[in-house]
């Protein structure tokens, strides 16, 4: 099957699911009301659907929903770059300390209620990205202090010991701010509630600056595949290149992160899936990971959302039940 026919159905399967995304829930929707209602929203057309209805669909589900897309294509494009770049079926910005620090940045505004002034909306994914590629560039500048190379076994190695350290400070701050422990849990455990558009707006420009920069790369991480040695004397920097790369994808790790709490195993689900649809070209396979990782997600949320209603399950730890055997299985079948 030629690669235009295979997005093309990965775009229309995202879209359906989008759809079922927003039609689905504790209030049952029809599919075609839903159609109505955002017909109407989008593009002013009277359709005499009922208020309520359009109410759910736009200022609830149908921003959720984007909001979960925008997340998992996120997370699945970084995850998709630090396996290519690193040269590891198994790593993902986790491995490195990006979500740590991330979840570090996104404590500290979320438990001292600190705010910047003028852009203050954009005070917790700016914190997130900060920290995130902070941590990245340490774990950079520490493994070329040690290795000239910087070998993928050395990066990984500074990535778990700076995700292990920042997660004890983190932890830290939980105890000296009781007060604000419920929060902060709520917000770990990973969850789209009450995110309206306003959070998609903040995410948006953090996704398509990162997504750009990665894609323009898509070449030189083909290259990279090769070795070193071999992307040298093809002319690409290979050093250069995968700080470029490890900082973008800490970019979109860190906003999503920041905006959503953490959600594990989707960087690492996603990627795989795309390279078995569309093989190893990341001309390809960045934009599959992008569609499964968001679609995943939004199939995730609905399951988090709707399997004990009317409670809500962490989306967090839903990705981890199917992550979980995923990851084990993945692992053994490398070994």
């Amino acid at each position: 099957m030629k690669p235009g026919v295979k997005f093309i159905a990965a775009g229309a399967s995202s879209l359906l699911i989008l759809w079922a995304g927003v039609s689905l829930g504790s209030s049952s929707i029809s599919f075609g009301e839903t159609l109505k209602a955002l017909l109407e929203k989008i593009f002013g057309i009277p359709l005499d659907t009922e208020a309520r209805i359009v109410s759910i669909v736009w200022n609830l589900r149908f921003p959720r929903a984007i909001l979960a897309f925008m997340v998992g294509g996120a997370l699945a494009a970084s995850g998709a770059v630090f396996q290519s770049v690193l040269k590891n079926p198994l790593a993902s910005p986790y491995i490195l300390g990006v979500s740590s620090g991330a979840s570090l940045g996104a404590g500290l505004v979320i438990l001292t209620g600190f705010t910047l002034p003028l852009i203050w909306g954009f005070t917790l994914p700016l914190s997130g990205f900060i920290f995130g590629i902070g941590t990245v560039f340490l774990v950079i500048w520490c493994s070329s202090r040690l290795d000239k190379t910087m070998s993928n076994n050395t990066v990984i190695l500074f990535g778990m010991v700076f995700s292990l350290f920042v997660n004890a400070i983190l932890t830290t701050l939980t105890a000296l701010y009781r007060e604000e422990l419920r929060n902060l849990l709520h917000w770990q455990m990973g969850s789209f509630s009450m995110r309206g558009w306003s959070y998609s707006g903040l995410l948006l420009p953090f996704l398509i600056i990162g997504s750009l920069v990665i894609f323009r790369y898509a070449r030189e991480m083909d290259i990279l595949s090769f070795g070193d040695d071999d992307a040298q004397s093809m002319g690409v920097d290979s050093v250069r290149v995968r700080r470029i790369l490890l900082a973008c994808s800490a970019a979109l790790t860190g906003a999503a992160v920041a905006l959503c709490g953490v959600i594990g195993f989707v960087d690492l689900i996603a990627p795989h899936l795309a390279r078995k649809i569309t093989g190893s070209r990341h001309c390809y396979v960045l934009p599959m990971a992008f569609l499964l990782g968001g679609s995943l997600l939004v199939v995730t949320d609905l399951v988090a959302r709707t399997a004990v209603s009317p409670s809500e399950l962490p989306v967090g730890a839903v990705t981890a039940l199917i992550g979980g055997p995923f990851f084990a299985w993945l692992y053994f079948k490398k070994r």
